[in-house]
């Protein structure tokens, strides 16, 4: 052998992990590039990718607070300015960010660990993140989450093992670098309790341990600083990171709430949609114009009367959003998992409930034997706990998977040792905890929101691609689950629109305005059968009522036009 060459043997096991991760990514970003979800059409992917070209084209601000974290908006404004609209670029980077959390998972199980089947157990654990399959479908679309997991855990392992009694060293850089993260996903500062601790254990003296953690807070404030500086100096309000914090509390903590993203009447689904409904019914209830931070303030103020005012029902409501963060339930509210599954994009997995089952047994077979899988309980519960003052989602959550996939991975180990040594007491109570924690993951859930979702996501892309006989095989489906949903009625008006069937869309726009009268692409579209039907009159009606809602709609604006005879040629229906 070439003694330049470098042999397998020569090179750390984690890079062999991270290989393979890699591998595995490329492999599932290379079919979603070739599948009808690749471009951003809708939904938080599309919010995301506008926002980023604006940037790219030198739009860097509106001159009001951010209402939307904006560090993933400005990541992909960076690189969209240099090498053009290029998603498949950003996939590269996300499946190489996905690679390294496979290869600290690796890292953190010979730390956790120590011992001969260390190996073996960080082995497993990155197997699990590979072929995790959210993680698969997040990795590829445009969306922040897998820098936020990398970040946390990375953030986790650094302070964790960390043995200085420096009084700044590492305290600044990881209160940097968590902050720098936050302002792409905010649920990520829930990881500063695990450094506090290190200093604790690491320095013992009051004094010092409050030195290391102004030190840790200094540095967050530096990491965070692109936003708060804009927000104060050229927005002129003080907002830390974003003012969309009061609606998330809000929508989080209502008396519609189920635990998931449920929006209460009058906010639309979409991101875009949503944050323009929330700044339009807040400056409606003040009468007058409204600052960001004022808007917040009023969902804010709207979420704590309702807490206030039904305690019970809102502990009701805490205890359904635990059930929602071990539930074996999938809500993917952007439903990008299923239909990419469907098409083939990812590769057999694991799914949540799953990895939850194996690691609740794996958390109490190592408690004793191994002390520091406390430290990865402790972060998989402060993850847990970002979540409660909001709501749940599979994206949401997944940042607490990396640590479940290292403690599902110590308890299965932990079980073939006590069945290969015999020691029936530790593996009858092992696999008695793993009952009683199938038991917990599988409780029945009743939200009919989990089950029109996916198929109605699903349903608008087949739409969208031109598959009719697929969208109405869906849309049908998605509403004989959500009857009174008017996104799904209206939708089914656009199917029966495209396929020329005027008076059975005009029912499904019509039945839509009655379960919700703020449904805009319904105004829009019955306004146009309305005048092809000579009822300009009516037409005019809804057309205002849209324009209430997006009053510089350039398509509402030339509907109007039309009607009032502005206009020869009337501008095409909204599918």
């Amino acid at each position: 052998m070439n003694p330049g060459m470098l042999s397998k043997r020569s090179l750390p096991d984690f890079t062999w992990v991270f290989a393979l991760a890699l591998a595995v990514r490329l492999l599932v970003l290379g079919r979603f590039g070739a599948s009808a979800y690749f471009l951003p059409t809708s939904e938080d992917m599309k919010f995301y990718a506008d926002w980023g070209q604006r940037i790219a084209a030198g739009h860097w601000t509106d001159h009001r607070a951010f209402y939307g974290l904006p560090g993933y908006p400005f990541l992909l404004g960076g690189i969209f300015a240099l090498i053009g609209f290029d998603p498949f670029f950003v996939g590269i980077l996300q499946a190489c960010s996905e690679a390294a959390i496979a290869a600290l998972l690796f890292q953190i199980a010979a730390w956790a660990f120590p011992g001969p089947r260390a190996r073996v157990m960080g082995a497993l654990a990155a197997l699990g993140w590979t072929f995790f399959q959210p993680a698969q479908a997040f990795s590829v679309i445009l969306m922040p989450t897998t820098w936020a997991v990398l970040t946390f855990w990375g953030v986790f392992f650094w302070s964790a093992r960390t043995a200085s009694r420096s009084l700044w060293r590492p305290w600044l850089g990881v209160g940097l670098l968590t902050g720098l993260v936050a302002t792409l996903v905010a649920t990520v500062l829930f990881v500063l309790p695990i450094p506090v601790a290190a200093a604790v254990r690491n320095l013992r003296k009051p004094g010092a341990i409050l030195a290391a953690t102004a030190c840790l807070l200094s540095g967050v404030f530096l990491g965070t600083s692109p936003c708060w500086l804009h927000n104060y100096f050229v927005a002129g309000e003080p907002v830390l990171l974003s003012a969309h914090s009061g609606l998330n509390f809000w929508v989080g903590n209502n008396p519609v709430a189920n635990g998931y993203p449920k929006l209460p009447p009058g906010l639309r689904a979409s991101q875009a949609g949503m944050l323009k409904d929330s700044i339009r019914i807040a400056e409606t209830a003040a009468g007058h114009p409204l600052g960001r931070a004022e808007v917040s303030r009023y969902w804010s103020a709207q979420a704590s009367a309702y807490i206030q005012g039904h305690p019970r029902a809102w502990l009701g409501l805490m205890a359904t959003k635990m059930k929602n963060l071990w539930n074996t339930a999938q809500y993917d509210d952007l439903s990008i998992i299923t239909p990419l599954w469907e098409e083939g994009v990812l590769t057999p997995g694991l799914r949540f409930g799953w990895v939850a089952v194996a690691a609740i047994p794996g958390l109490f077979l190592a408690w004793r034997r191994f002390p520091r899988s406390r430290w990865i309980a402790a972060a998989v519960c402060l993850h847990m706990a970002a979540l409660l003052p909001v709501f749940v989602t599979e994206r949401y959550r997944l940042a607490a998977v990396p640590g479940l996939l290292l403690l599902a991975a110590c308890g299965l180990s932990e079980l073939q040792e006590a069945l290969a040594s015999r020691d029936w007491k530790r593996l009858g109570a092992g696999l008695g905890v793993g009952a009683l924690a199938f038991l917990l993951v599988n409780l029945p859930q009743h939200e009919t929101s989990l089950l029109w979702l996916d198929t109605y996501n699903s349903g608008l892309k087949a739409l969208e691609t031109g598959d009719m006989p697929r969208a109405r095989a869906k849309l049908e489906r998605s509403l004989a689950y959500a009857p009174e949903n008017a996104e799904v009625n209206a939708s089914l008006g656009n199917y029966w629109l495209h396929a020329s069937d005027f008076p059975r869309a005009k029912g499904f726009y019509e039945q839509a305005l009655r379960l919700d009268p703020q449904t805009l692409g319904a105004l829009n579209n019955l306004a146009l059968l309305e005048m092809t039907e000579g009822h300009f009159a009516h037409a005019k009606e809804l057309l205002t009522a849209a324009l209430r809602i997006e009053p510089d709609d350039a398509h509402l604006l030339e509907l109007l036009a039309y009607c009032e005879g502005k206009l020869q040629i009337p501008p095409a229906p909204t599918r």
